[in-house]
């Protein structure tokens, strides 16, 4: 009848892999999968620092906190890993590194201008040396800020998070 819309029909496009098979294809099936919060699959990772490089291995802690290794990566979604770093103290620096670059914050009164080297970050704590790097490295907006939510550092090889059964994983076979 005029007037009416019919339904398109799904398109089907074959195509040939071996000369002995033809594959077809429903067009019309395929959809884009966004993953949410709620359907993404979380673990926990242990990353061993020691001997390894600040700025390289935060990097590499920085795309799984993302999710960036995994097929279902999501930009604005939480879909990453959660990681526990061990041997923290002994992460290296390369040159000068521990004096030279400098760090400002401001307390907003005057004179409270305070600047701080990595070396003394590392002597309060190393866990703010690792926040304040892996902070540079996430997203700028609340999706960042949760994920840092997402690590665990500690000095020794020892770490408090058995109960949630974490996989070790190398850090120099991911890139």
């Amino acid at each position: 009848m005029i007037g009416e819309l019919e339904e398109p029909a799904p398109r089907e496009i074959s195509f040939c892999i071996n000369p002995n098979q033809t594959i077809s294809v429903n067009t019309l099936s395929y959809k884009t999968q966004s993953a949410t919060k709620e359907s993404a699959q979380k673990e926990w990772l242990v990353v061993d620092a020691e001997g390894q490089r600040l700025g390289r291995l935060c990097s590499v802690v920085a795309k799984i906190l993302r999710g960036k290794y995994k097929p279902c990566f999501t930009p604005h979604a939480d879909c990453g890993d959660n990681v526990i770093i061990i041997n923290a103290d002994k992460i290296e620096l390369t040159g000068n590194k521990w004096d030279t670059p400098s760090y400002l914050t401001f307390s907003g009164y005057p004179g409270g201008q305070r600047t701080f080297s990595p070396r003394d970050f590392q002597n309060k704590s190393s866990r703010k040396l690792f926040e304040k790097v892996l902070k540079g490295m996430l997203p700028k907006n609340k999706l960042g800020a949760e994920l840092l939510t997402h690590v665990r550092v500690f000095d020794g090889p020892d770490h408090t998070m058995e109960g949630v059964q974490p996989r070790k994983i190398d850090i120099n076979t991911l890139k």
